[in-house]
């Protein structure tokens, strides 16, 4: 739901992936926003609306992205996609951060737009800490970058998760993502993502934001 330039890009990034993709927005002209060879539905109506789900073959979905302006909207929208024809996968964007942690609670994924700006800008005015990345729909674990002392360098991973109690998902090394294997070492420029528990962040970011202890 909603063809502005979030949801026409994600149309079209599904429809590259081999999905069947339905578009929905309550202003015909945003349809324009898609590509001329867009092959999906293209409904117009509100994306709460039981006829005009109906109409994109929302009982046929295995997803559902409510990605309009309004954070009203959006909710609404997800909310009846999840609680009334039961779609799984369900996503809200929300503006307002404090309105998507409730609704992350409510079991509703959601995108905080303005959240996620505001971590990518610090993230390049202040590079040391932590960024969240990702945090699952009970709000209790999340996927974060977070910065290594340097010292840390030429140990195995397994080491920080030994001495932070955090899990290493990946590695950014150059560019590419890196799964870690049992001897996977942290080299210069890694940046590190680690999955760790909401109310054990700050213990693990005072971790690895020093040198390891001469055991570790």
């Amino acid at each position: 739901m909603g063809c502005g330039r979030v949801g026409a890009s994600l149309a079209q990034n599904l429809e590259e992936h081999g999905h069947s993709v339905a578009v929905i927005d309550q202003n015909p002209d945003a349809f324009r926003r898609l590509p001329g060879d867009f092959g999906g539905n293209k409904v117009t109506g509100l994306g709460f609306d039981r006829d005009t789900l109906t109409k994109a073959g929302i009982e046929d979905a295995y997803g559902f992205a409510a990605v309009a302006d309004g954070d009203n909207s959006n909710i609404l929208a997800a909310r009846v996609a999840r609680e009334t024809y039961g779609i799984e996968n369900v996503v809200a964007r929300i503006y307002d951060p404090h309105r998507a942690e409730i609704y992350q609670r409510l079991g509703i994924p959601t995108v905080a737009t303005v959240r996620w700006t505001a971590h990518q800008v610090l993230r390049r005015l202040l590079p040391l800490g932590t960024s969240d990345e990702f945090r699952d729909a009970s709000g209790q674990i999340q996927l974060v970058q977070m910065d290594v002392h340097e010292a840390w360098v030429g140990r195995p991973l397994r080491k920080l998760e030994e001495a932070s109690g955090a899990r290493v998902a990946y590695v950014t090394r150059y560019g590419d993502g890196v799964l870690p294997g049992v001897d996977t070492v942290l080299q210069e420029n890694d940046t590190v993502h680690l999955i760790v528990k909401v109310s054990e962040s700050a213990h693990v970011e005072r971790v690895l934001s020093r040198a390891p202890e001469v055991s570790e």
